[in-house]
């Protein structure tokens, strides 16, 4: 163990996967895991929410969604079921202009399909008349191939001094097109979390997040972007129970740096949600090819507030034990913002630079200034 391991809880160290994430008595497996889980049917929890057990389906956020970095720009490609409907959306951030491109598109919860597993060949997909996005999961081979599309109407912001990204919203819709296919092998440990968000409940989240060389190609408004040997990608699969009062902070980077003198392949990812045990249950990381190490629990402060950004905005990023230390200067925004009665939802993703820098457990500093940064502040009032 290096030096600062002794800041990492021992309920972090993975352990053995079991076959199923809900025990036969209808409670979850809390933890942190090796590899994927076979059976993750968290419909059949008993409990999870103050609603009866009829109500799981309604209540239960599932997506696959993958940032993938290309030399130019980085995708974010999103299918997802929120119980009450499902969405593909697909976010294009072009770091030579830093506009942010969203097409996001709705459709019934019974046409979106989400993948039972992330093994053997499982399909994670929705279809519209103008957008798809599809997952085929081979992750026990440590792979997966992600191909989607869509067109029509798109939001496009930029950072502008008169007005907020919130309030240009309705001047900046535009017809635009995207198309992409990519096929992901995985270049280090899997992440693999289901965290307790309620005291009493058995109210989970779980993630599973990878870090994958990513092969492909992607055409936008006609100019198309080819992969080369720094194009990363980083798989997020999520299920889980959410509060109706909720807020979670993320931000990640992947790529390559310079360690020992060469350039190689590290990525982080770094949350902060409603985990009722920071220590023990989150699911912070840092990889490296062919290794990982863990980060402790961080926090977020950010100038200004992300509902008020204009042009640009840091995110402060740090921990207790000086693991963690990063400004991310955030330079595109996409707002995404749902006001409907009982249903609010204030979901921003934000695309930057990193400065500063992170240490693994042995106590070696990686300098991440430059990096690609990419986050998200969500709060929901469901």
């Amino acid at each position: 163990m290096g030096e600062y391991s002794k800041y990492i809880s021992e309920k972090r160290r993975a352990v053995p996967t079991p076959k199923s994430m809900v025990n036969p008595d209808g409670t979850c497996v809390f933890g942190t895991f090796d590899k994927e889980f076979e059976e993750m049917d968290l419909v059949k929890l008993k409990g999870p929410t103050a609603l009866p057990n009829c109500f799981n389906k309604l209540k239960l956020t599932l997506w696959e969604a993958t940032e993938v970095h290309l030399k130019n720009g980085v995708l974010l490609a999103v299918v997802c079921d929120m119980g009450i409907f499902g969405k593909t959306m697909n976010v294009f951030y072009d770091k030579r202009t830093k506009k942010v491109y969203c097409w996001d598109t709705n459709l019934p919860s019974k046409k979106t399909v989400i993948a039972p597993n992330l093994i053997n060949g499982s399909v994670a997909e929705a279809h519209t008349d103008v957008s798809f996005v599809k997952y085929v999961n081979d992750f026990q081979d440590g792979k997966c191939v992600l191909s989607g599309s869509h067109k029509g109407k798109c939001l496009i912001t930029e950072g502008r001094e008169d007005k907020t990204a919130v309030e240009a919203i309705k001047e900046n819709y535009s017809e635009a097109t995207i198309d992409y296919e990519f096929t992901l092998t995985r270049l280090s440990d899997p992440c693999v979390v289901s965290i307790p968000f309620d005291e009493k409940r058995p109210r989970p989240l779980y993630s599973q997040k990878d870090f994958f060389k990513a092969e492909g190609r992607l055409v936008i408004n006609g100019e198309e972007l080819i992969s080369d040997d720094e194009t990363v990608a980083v798989v997020d699969d999520h299920r889980g129970y959410y509060p109706r009062h909720a807020h979670y902070d993320w931000v990640t980077t992947m790529g390559k740096c310079e360690i020992d003198g060469k350039k190689k392949f590290l990525a982080f990812n770094l949350t902060r949600n409603q985990s009722i045990n920071q220590d023990d249950y989150n699911e912070n990381i840092l990889w490296f090819e062919g290794k990982s190490s863990l980060l402790p629990p961080v926090t977020f402060t950010r100038t200004p507030e992300t509902k008020d950004f204009r042009n640009y905005a840091e995110w402060r990023v740090k921990d207790e034990h000086d693991m963690v230390n990063l400004t991310f200067k955030v330079y595109g925004l996409n707002p995404m913002i749902l006001h409907a009665g009982v249903v609010n939802i204030d979901y921003y993703i934000t695309f930057g630079e990193l400065e500063g820098y992170v240490r693994d457990e042995d106590g070696v500093k990686y300098d991440l200034t430059g990096m690609l940064g990419m986050g998200e502040d969500k709060t929901l009032l469901l």
